[in-house]
């Protein structure tokens, strides 16, 4: 769309600041000043916009005059939104901050190769970079709340998403690629009863060396989950949220104390045994170990022939789609989506042909909308392999945005568009009672034309 909200732009700075503070190539400007003082006491220094700008120029974004106006405006209203929820008692606890921390510790463990090579590159522990940029994080932390107070009940109608398509000039209107929408019901191949109480007991020993024979987790998980994910870093999951794990190993999991290791815990995944390493809250510092049944290929076997007789009642009009899906699939992600592939990166159920994963974009020249594919066996990921049916739901060829095609993505627009306005209004309204002082070499920015005279107060 042609149009470019200032909403946007603050999530993305806010965002950005997160990656910023704990970013290990960005370094202090030799001659630091202020900038810009907000509420008499926050102050933003020229080293902070100068490290934002190494960040925006390391992700290939160019950086001229205009565009360090408008990163000082973003940070001066993230300054703006901090005083605001000063004022409103809007906090974020320690437990978020903590969680927040240590997340992206998580991150750049993952990205380096381990802890110790991080502390290397950074020349700092981990604990020192915690310290470091605990208030950085939790100041970001609390604009992003501060702003999903001002925005939480801005909504859209219909008759807005028409009038604002109705006033894009037509030769402005952008053009979209080929998308299909896709979905899928999957079986995953039932387990012998031998092969479970096997893994089960597996699992069942490992436990025991290390809780009675003094074992090590961290090396057990190394030498026998069977997580890849989290296998090569000592079973870590680093901390998680409670409704983001599955009930079962959610249940077992918070009834923990620090340090202590679970009885063994069955989830779709497999067998389990989980050390809490830290509590807090309604999130937790968490291991495990997984250990998971085999599957043989007379399991492959019984799930296709169960999806071929979903496959036959699909086509004679016995069933739905959304109701095989419901009844058959194993699946609970796919059943959340009533069946349907979203998109990763944006939730939406329209798919760049372009950028569809292979196996599915192999199918778009034999399915017609309405159809379905032979029962397959396909890549879940994480190493798991699962069975499914495909269905194509729709077929669209590259054209320009319309109303009837493209309703979802330009109401997302036309939606961000009103909160940006409103965030607009918030900030006339609230910046005549704020101190708001600029350095005089940034004070004919024109976004920060707005705050010209609230230094004088």
């Amino acid at each position: 769309m042609p149009y470019k909200s200032s909403l946007v732009r603050n999530t993305r700075f806010l965002l950005l600041a997160v990656i910023c503070c704990f970013s290990l190539s960005a370094t202090a400007q030799p001659a630091d000043k202020i900038l810009a003082v907000v509420g008499r006491s926050r102050i933003i220094l020229n080293s902070e916009l100068e490290n934002s700008v190494a960040q925006m120029k390391q992700g290939g974004t160019d950086v001229d005059e205009e565009m360090k106006c408008t990163m000082l405006q973003q940070m001066i209203l993230q300054k703006m939104l901090v005083e605001q929820a000063e004022r409103d008692s809007v906090l974020v606890t320690d437990e978020e901050v903590e969680g927040t921390l240590d997340n992206r510790v998580r991150y750049f463990i993952s990205l380096y190769g381990s802890k110790e090579k991080l502390e290397q590159v950074s020349g700092k522990t981990v604990y020192q970079l915690k310290e470091d940029y605990r208030d950085a994080v939790r100041e970001t932390m609390i604009a992003e709340k501060m702003q999903g107070q001002i925005l939480q009940h801005v909504k859209i109608t219909p008759a807005e998403v028409k009038n604002f398509y109705d006033k894009i000039p037509a030769d402005s209107l952008p053009f979209f690629p080929a998308t299909v929408e896709m979905g899928q019901i999957v079986i995953d191949p039932p387990v012998s009863p031998e092969l479970e109480q096997y893994a089960r007991e597996k699992l069942e020993k490992i436990r025991k060396d290390i809780v009675e024979g003094g074992a090590d987790f961290e090396l057990q998980a190394n030498l026998n989950s069977q997580d890849p994910g989290s296998r090569d870093n000592g079973g870590d999951l680093g901390v998680v949220s409670r409704k983001d794990l599955v009930p079962e190993f959610s249940a077992a999991a918070f009834k923990l104390q620090n340090g202590e290791i679970s009885q063994i815990v069955k989830t779709k995944y497999g067998y389990h045994i989980i050390q809490m390493v830290r509590r807090q809250g309604e999130d937790a510092h968490l291991r495990h170990i997984l250990i998971k049944p085999e599957i043989t290929t007379a399991d492959f076997q019984k799930a296709l022939l169960k999806l071929d007789s979903v496959r036959a009642e699909l086509i004679s009009g016995k069933i739905t789609f959304q109701e095989a899906v419901g009844k058959y699939g194993t699946d609970e992600m796919s059943k959340r989506t009533g069946g349907m592939i979203p998109d990763p990166q944006t939730g939406s159920t329209q798919l760049e042909v372009e950028k569809l994963d292979p196996t599915l974009a192999l199918m778009i020249d034999t399915l017609k909308p309405g159809s379905f594919s032979q029962p397959q066996v396909f890549d879940a990921g994480k190493g798991e392999r699962s069975c499914r049916i495909v269905y194509m739901k729709s077929i669209s060829s590259p054209h320009k945005a319309n109303l009837k095609d493209d309703y979802g993505k330009i109401q997302e627009v036309a939606l961000q568009q009103k909160k940006s306005k409103t965030m607009d209004e918030w900030l006339a309204e609230k910046s005549p009672s704020y101190y708001i002082k600029i350095d005089p070499e940034y004070k004919s920015c024109s976004v920060l034309q707005v705050w010209k005279d609230n230094g004088s107060k």
